[in-house]
């Protein structure tokens, strides 16, 4: 199919547009290889300067090196993510291998956290089945109907010092060792959870060990938070954007929500390297099973998908202010236009 065909393909045709893009799903070990090594190799040389610079008290190279080490490990849970879709690698289990072991840098259990993300992926965009590994978004009906602690409660969520900052640390610090909420769910999340819980106890045993619990502390748990609150804002920018969409089960569409409930987070090259081109969301979200490293190959052959969803670096700084779903406007709208409608 060519990237003419790409024009005649109905938003809601969510098998033909599956079909143009399943050439790119093909994952190649030589590839996969390669980013892997380009990630994991300059994250252990940031690391071990980091901790080189603190025990020489280098104290002025603690900020830059820390925002990059942070910027490599969201580019490795970029390839956990991967592997959660089957797609980085050839091989399932080697997809398996890989992030589980990268769980344990990222404080994520793998097998867990690929199946709640499968619901995401399965549910983006219903407004009937919210919930599923998403960002907790109320209609503005919802929101009218609450009194004064559960809006409270909503806005203090909402908020960007919680949304960005204290809540990717209680995500990932503590949420993600306990599977609350998955109690029923039979024993894989238990066993996600705590071999994970292990992985992380012997790998921050061994830093212990090696350098110390101060240079712990100020390296692997910083790291880790600062990608997690990246992760969150890359994750809530691809959901929660102006032209985003929302729809009910009866008219829910696949296809439809993929390409108009995910952006196109317009990136600029540095950034788009370490995210991992996470950006070209609705790409991911039309396929999943396309490896990052070939979704440009598909933005380049379907020029077409440039035009949904778009938003740039400058025009996401705006996001945040976006928080309820108004079904009349058919459109996220923020808690100010909620005031001036005088609810």
């Amino acid at each position: 199919m060519s990237a003419v065909d790409a024009h005649a393909i109905p938003i809601s045709d969510t098998s033909a547009w599956r079909k143009a893009l399943s050439p790119y799903q093909r994952s190649s070990y030589g590839r996969a290889l390669f980013e892997l090594a380009a990630t994991a190799g300059p994250l252990a040389i940031v690391w071990g300067a980091l901790i080189a610079t603190l025990r020489a008290g280098l104290y002025g190279f603690y900020p830059p090196l820390l925002i990059l080490a942070g910027a490599l490990l969201v580019r490795m849970f970029m390839i956990q993510h991967d592997c959660g879709h089957g797609a980085f690698f050839p091989d399932r289990r080697l997809n398996d291998l890989v992030g589980r072991l990268i769980g344990v840098l990222t404080l994520t259990p793998y097998d867990h956290w690929r199946r709640s993300h499968a619901l995401h992926h399965a549910t983006s965009g219903n407004l009937d089945r919210r919930g599923y590994g998403d960002i907790d978004t109320l209609t503005v009906e919802e929101y009218r109907e609450r009194g004064f602690w559960p809006r409270l409660g909503y806005r203090l969520y909402r908020h960007p010092a919680v949304m960005f900052g204290l809540g990717p640390a209680y995500l990932f610090l503590f949420a993600h060792r306990i599977p609350v909420g998955a109690m029923r769910s039979g024993w894989m999340p238990w066993l996600s959870t705590m071999s994970t819980n292990l992985g992380i106890l012997a790998f921050a045993s061994a830093l212990i060990w090696a350098f110390g619990l101060k240079l712990l502390l100020l390296t692997y748990i910083p790291i880790a938070v600062l990608a997690a609150s990246i992760g969150v804002w890359l994750f809530y920018v691809q959901h929660q954007f102006p032209e985003t969409h929302w729809s009910r089960e009866g008219v829910w569409n696949a296809s439809q929500a993929a390409l108009l409930g995910s952006s196109f987070y317009d990136l600029p090259f540095p950034l788009r390297w370490f995210s991992a081109n996470i950006g070209m969301h609705h790409v991911h979200h039309l396929s999943s099973r396309v490896p990052y490293y070939r979704l440009p190959h598909a933005l380049r052959d379907y020029p077409v998908l440039r035009s949904f969803g778009r938003i740039n670096l400058v025009q996401s700084l705006r996001c945040p202010r976006l928080v309820l779903w108004d079904e009349t406007q058919v459109r996220l709208i923020s808690f100010a236009e909620f005031r001036a409608r005088g609810a």
